[in-house]
């Protein structure tokens, strides 16, 4: 019985949904009962992923000098870009030196340049691998890093060569860690 008042207590939540009528709905409290179930009759998709498949295997990864990378799904595909604290102290990005494609690299080799108002930086492949693709929308719109330096203003994708080397980079937690200590020397 404890597990069941558990399961109608409230779970607070914000934002809002579009429901399948294409009414936007607001979310104040969302209550477990109103969540579909497959014995009334909901027909949706479950997902069973296994603990070595969990997202945590994908989270973004840091390197002491401010790239990051994030593993696709299959973990042969990582996207490289320089961290929000890298973005911020670099100010104003008027430019963006993009790798070459079927560049191999090593970690820790230099793949291109960030350029802006207050300075230029190197970017660092955090991993060994060959270069696949650059970002070509940094071409015409350098400031998509300043936008979003760890979402749309990536800087490019490699196919990692061994993913040791991804697991080796420090997580969020230990970026965060790192960064607090830059910001009082």
């Amino acid at each position: 019985m404890a597990a069941i008042a558990r399961l109608n207590r409230p779970l607070k939540a914000s934002g809002s949904i579009v429901h399948s009528s294409g009414r936007r709905r607001t979310l104040g409290y969302l209550n477990y009962r109103s969540i579909p179930s497959r014995a009334s009759g909901a027909n949706f998709p479950v997902s069973r992923r296994g603990f070595a498949n969990s997202t945590a295997q994908f989270a973004k990864r840091y390197t002491e000098a401010h790239e990051w990378i994030e593993l696709s799904e299959d973990g042969k595909i990582g996207t490289i870009g320089i961290s929000t604290y890298a973005a911020a102290a670099l100010g104003d990005v008027v430019y963006v030196e993009l790798p070459t494609n079927d560049q191999e690299v090593s970690a820790n080799d230099a793949i291109g340049a960030v350029e802006s108002v207050k300075s230029a930086s190197d970017i660092y492949a955090p991993v060994g691998g060959k270069i696949i693709e650059g970002n070509s929308v940094l071409e015409e719109k350098p400031g998509t890093v300043n936008k979003g330096p760890e979402g749309e203003g990536w800087i490019a994708r490699i196919e990692v060569r061994d993913k040791a080397e991804v697991e080796a980079l420090m997580d969020s937690e230990a970026y965060a860690q790192h960064t607090d200590g830059e910001a009082h020397e």
